[in-house]
Parts: C-alpha cells; sequence; structure tokens
C-alpha cells in the first residue's frame, strides 16, 4: 500500500488538509459538514476527500469516530 504525500493531493484535499492543520491545536473532534460549511463543498465532499488524508503520512493523524449527526473526524497532531 502506497502512502500519500502532500503533492499527490488534490485541491480540495489540500484545502480541507490546511483547515485540520490550522485548527487541531484548538479542537479535537470536526464534523464533515462544519468543515465543508467552512470550505464551501458538501459534507459527502468531505467525507469522500478525508480518506486520503486518513492514509497520507501528514503531521496531522485523522480517524474517523463516529456518525451520529454526520461523520466526525478525530484529529490529533
Amino acid at each position: 500500500m502506497s502512502v500519500t504525500t502532500a503533492t499527490e493531493l488534490s485541491d480540495k484535499q489540500q484545502r480541507i488538509l490546511q483547515y485540520l492543520r490550522t485548527h487541531a491545536a484548538t479542537k479535537t473532534y470536526f464534523k464533515s459538514r462544519l468543515i465543508a460549511e467552512e470550505l464551501g463543498l458538501s459534507a459527502k465532499e468531505v467525507g469522500a476527500n478525508m480518506t486520503a488524508i486518513l492514509n497520507g503520512d501528514f503531521d496531522v493523524k485523522v480517524e474517523k469516530w463516529g456518525y451520529s449527526s454526520g461523520t466526525t473526524w478525530k484529529v490529533s497532531t
């Protein structure tokens, strides 16, 4: 299995990763729909693009955490 790097991310994936990097210091859990609202995407787009970040080797660690009221992601640095 190959590991995704930042240069291999699409524009949407890079925007999501940057959002997580910016907010991970003050927040641990993120809902797809709230990320989507901030970035002008749909919650479905966030979820679909989060997989590359989840499986990549980045300075933030992302875990799929919960599904009530939409998908929640646990992010740590």
